[in-house]
């Protein structure tokens, strides 16, 4: 499983919308975003990071590593 991190979100709305933004790409699977934690914990299928990264910036929030 990896993990990013995700700076920004504040309610479910944010993780609904996090979940979403990632569901885009079929490479990855099994996503789970934690509020409290701010990360979304996800198996990658060869999904760059880096356009994650731009899909989450895409929709107001900061991603980490």
């Amino acid at each position: 499983m990896d993990t990013l991190k995700i700076k920004g979100m504040s309610c479910q709305h944010c993780v609904g919308a996090v979940k979403k933004a990632l569901e885009k790409f079929p490479g990855l699977s099994q996503i789970t975003v934690d509020l409290l934690a701010g990360q979304a914990t996800f198996t990658n299928n060869g999904v760059d990071r880096q356009q994650l990264r731009t899909a989450i910036s895409k929709i107001g929030f900061e991603p980490g590593e």
